[in-house]
C-alpha cells in the first residue's frame, strides 16, 4: 500500500510538470501564429489532456469492461465540469468569449444528449459501431469548426510582434510534446495505483470508474486548467475543459464503440442527467449574475455539487 502511494506521488509530479510544459508550449504557439488561446485550448490542449481517458476507455472496451469504458468518460466529464471549472473560477473569474456562449456551450450540450440517446436506444442498450462512426464524424466536424473559428478570430486577436519574434516554434512544440507525454504517463501511473488501492478497499468496478478512475484521468485537465488560470490564460482553461468534454464523447466513445460495441448500463442515466443539468447550468452562467463570467460563487456551487455527487455515488454503490 505504501509503495502504491509513492507511485501516485510520482504520477502527480509528472502531471504537474507536464501541465506546465503543455500550457507554456501551447501559449507560445498561439502567440507565434496569432491563434486565439481558446482555440488552442479546444484542440491541442484538450486532445492532449484527454489521452488518459482515451487509453483507459479503449482498453476497457476491448477487454469487455463496458462499465469502466462508459463510467470513465461520464465520470471524467462530471469532474471536468463541476470540479475543475469550479476550482478554476474560484481562483479567478472565468470570462466567456462570445463564440463560447453562442456555439461551444451548445456543442457540449448536444454531445452529452447524443450520448444519452445512443445509450438508450429503443432496440437495445448497446452503443453500436454505426453510432461510434456517427460520433467520430461529429468529432471531425468539431475540428473543422475550430479551424473555421481560428481563421475568423485571428483578425480580432492583438499580438505583440516583439514578443512574437522571441518565441521559438521548436521550443513550443517540444514543450507540447513533452507535456502530453508527461501527462499521459503521470495519468497512467495514478490510475493504475489508485485502482489497486480501491480494489484492496473492496470497491466495485462501477464506483471505481465514475469516481477514482474518472478523477484520476481528469487530473491532466485539472492541473493544466489550474496552471492556465494561474498564468492568466483563462481562455485556455475554459477551452481545455469544453474541448475535453466534447472529445471524450465524440472521439473516445466513438473510437471505443467502433473497436467493440459498448453495453450501456441504464444505471448511468442518473449520472448522464446530472451531467446534462450541469452542462446547461454552465451555459446559463454568462447570462445571469455577472454577465459573460463564471464567478467565484458559481465555482463554489459547482465544487459543492461535485462533492454531493461523489457522496451520492459512493453511498449508492455500498
Amino acid at each position: 500500500m505504501f509503495l502504491y502511494i509513492i507511485f501516485i506521488i510520482i504520477g502527480f509530479f509528472l502531471l504537474i510538470k507536464g501541465a506546465d510544459y503543455l500550457v507554456d508550449g501551447a501559449s507560445g504557439i498561439a502567440i507565434k501564429f496569432n491563434i486565439p488561446t481558446i482555440i488552442i485550448g479546444l484542440t491541442i490542449v484538450a486532445i492532449g489532456t484527454s489521452m488518459p481517458e482515451l487509453m483507459v476507455s479503449t482498453t476497457a472496451a476491448l477487454e469487455g469492461h463496458s462499465d469502466m469504458s462508459i463510467g470513465n468518460v461520464v465520470g471524467s466529464n462530471i469532474a471536468n465540469l463541476f470540479l475543475i471549472l469550479g476550482v478554476c473560477s474560484i481562483i479567478k473569474a472565468l470570462e466567456f468569449q462570445k463564440e463560447t456562449e453562442k456555439f461551444e456551450n451548445f456543442i457540449t450540450i448536444f454531445a452529452t444528449v447524443l450520448l444519452l440517446i445512443f445509450g438508450n436506444n429503443m432496440k437495445s442498450n448497446i452503443i453500436t459501431r454505426a453510432e461510434g462512426i456517427i460520433l467520430i464524424i461529429c468529432c471531425v466536424f468539431f475540428i473543422l469548426y475550430n479551424i473555421f473559428m481560428a481563421k475568423k478570430r485571428k483578425n480580432d486577436t492583438e499580438i505583440d510582434t516583439n514578443k512574437n519574434e522571441d518565441i521559438s516554434i521548436f521550443k513550443s512544440i517540444f514543450g507540447i510534446v513533452v507535456g502530453i507525454v508527461a501527462l499521459k504517463f503521470g495519468g497512467d501511473i495514478v490510475v493504475k495505483y489508485a485502482s489497486e488501492i480501491a480494489k484492496i478497499c473492496g470497491l466495485s468496478e462501477k464506483i471505481i470508474s465514475v469516481t477514482i478512475i474518472a478523477f484520476s484521468t481528469s487530473l491532466p485537465e485539472l492541473i493544466t486548467s489550474i496552471t492556465a488560470t494561474i498564468k492568466g490564460e483563462t481562455d485556455m482553461a475554459i477551452g481545455n475543459i469544453l474541448g475535453s468534454q466534447i472529445f471524450n464523447i465524440f472521439l473516445i466513445i466513438g473510437v471505443s464503440a467502433l473497436l467493440c460495441p459498448i453495453n450501456y448500463s441504464f444505471e448511468y442515466n442518473v449520472d448522464m442527467m446530472f451531467l446534462i443539468f450541469g452542462t446547461v447550468l454552465f451555459a446559463i452562467f454568462p447570462f445571469i449574475g455577472k454577465k459573460h463570467y463564471m464567478t467565484k460563487s458559481n465555482g463554489i456551487i459547482f465544487v459543492i455539487t461535485y462533492a454531493i455527487y461523489l457522496t451520492f455515488s459512493v453511498v449508492k454503490a455500498l
